[in-house]
């Protein structure tokens, strides 16, 4: 199959079979994770470097000559966030209250929990969640703004019982401030600070700290590439959730499957990004070729068909797998963002899919709702890295604490095998400290 053949035909980069596909087409279409341009590793090099060093002085320089924006203090004061929550439309602030409401309810559901276990008589070894201290938010901003990612980033830390939550987002050029629906977004959410930075200076400030922002322990939430890369380049210094690139969707159907509902799905995360990666595996080679059909029908009508269509053409496919195995294998291959399941039955599916950030179980579970919504987290594993990172939740906002007890008696039940690992690894102290405990055996 020839990617660059499939174009002409189409508005879709790839499509025929699984099989059919080259091994560069294999590559293209699985390896997402492709070096970061060069250009942009050294500007966000350039950039961390003078944040650390210069501290806000850099901060206001880089909004000035990024944002367009003068501004003289970088932190934003709570009563204007405040404010912003007051002055919104009701029917907005509605919706983000439930969404907000959502995602608490599903995250105190899935808190992590203190636990003990005894390995031997004697010795009880115990592992104890305890809540990161302060943490860095980072919201999108720019050309739009995502207060869905405000409370992805802020609501679970919250209920993760974090001691401080730090947000930036980028100034408006109109403004010296974030948008007035992310800030009213920190407000209901729970936020302690914001700050109108944005882009890597802003990942750099939180990651170093200067006079105005203070050293966080984690960062987390989505960017573009330059927020990408500094988190990359900062995470010697500090934890980050799991690296992000553009949107994915993979749509797995079958004869059963809408083909119009499945392009809706695929063009609605195409729009998030010319880069964005969207895909359909299918048993049907009829539902294939009306998924196509129906792209090619709805793309006209879309808002952001521009974005929409260089996503399609950059990394787009439509393709027929010879069964659902082969689909599922496909998915736990390529280790999707997002997994729109849509097959009848769906028997033990689920439960066969390992890689991917999380599953739209059935045509009714648009992956929209998961990113407003449903409560799950919508700040997810992308460039196939699904196969070893999860989605974010509250297990990013604490650190485990292990402590360990050994009673006198199992001390020197322990003492002679310690002493023996002890010798063999040539560490004679940890060999005597160990069988010192001999003499205290029970008589």
């Amino acid at each position: 199959m020839s990617g660059d053949a499939a174009v002409s035909e189409s508005t879709l980069r790839w499509r025929g079979t699984c099989t059919e596909l080259t091994a560069p087409d294999r590559r293209a279409l699985f390896e997402r994770t492709a070096a970061i341009d060069a250009a942009v590793g050294e500007r966000t090099a350039s950039i961390v470097a003078r944040v650390r060093r210069d501290g806000d002085a850099a901060l206001r320089t880089l909004a000035r000559e990024l944002d367009g924006v003068e501004i003289e203090a970088l932190e934003v004061p709570r009563a204007r966030w405040r404010a912003a929550l007051d002055a919104l439309p009701p029917t907005l602030r509605a919706a983000l209250e439930r969404s907000a409401e959502n995602v608490g309810r599903v995250h105190r559901a899935f808190r992590p929990v203190a636990q003990e276990t005894e390995s031997e008589p004697g010795i009880l070894v115990g592992r104890r969640p305890d809540p990161l201290g302060r943490v860095g938010v980072y919201a999108p901003g720019g050309r739009a703004a995502y207060p869905s990612s405000v409370l992805m980033g802020i609501v679970p830390a919250r209920v993760a019982g974090v001691g401080e939550i730090v947000l930036c987002s980028p100034p408006v050029r109109e403004t010296d401030a974030p948008s007035d629906v992310v800030l009213a977004a920190a407000a209901l959410a729970g936020a302690d600070r914001v700050f109108a930075l944005g882009g890597a200076g802003a990942i750099a400030a939180m990651a170093y700290g200067t006079e105005s922002v203070p050293r966080v322990d984690r960062i987390v939430g989505p960017g573009n590439a330059y927020v990408a890369e500094a988190k990359l380049q900062v995470a010697n210094v500090v934890a980050i959730d799991s690296p992000a690139g553009p949107s994915e969707l993979l749509v797995l159907c079958d004869e059963s499957a809408d083909a119009t509902l499945v392009a809706r799905e695929m063009l609605a995360q195409a729009e998030h990004d010319p880069l964005a990666a969207v895909v359909a595996v299918t048993t049907s080679a009829r539902v294939a070729e009306a998924i196509v059909d129906a792209i090619t029908a709805l793309l006209p009508q879309q808002p952001r068909a521009d974005i929409c269509r260089a996503a399609l053409a950059g990394r787009g496919a439509v393709l027929v797998a010879d069964s659902l195995d082969a689909c599922v294998a496909f998915a736990n291959e390529y280790a999707a963002e997002h997994l729109l399941l849509v097959v009848e039955p769906l028997g033990d599916v689920l439960a066969r899919l390992r890689n991917v950030g999380t599953v739209f179980v059935g045509a009714s579970a648009s992956v929209a709702f998961g990113d407003y919504m449903t409560g799950a987290n919508h700040v997810l594993p992308t460039g196939g890295l699904a196969r070893s990172y999860s989605g974010l939740s509250t297990l990013d906002f604490v650190r485990w604490t292990t402590y360990q007890r050994v009673t006198v008696d199992a001390a020197a039940r322990l003492s002679d095998d310690v002493g023996v690992f002890a010798d063999a690894e040539r560490l004679p102290g940890h060999a005597f400290a160990a069988r010192a405990w001999r003499a205290e055996a029970p008589r």
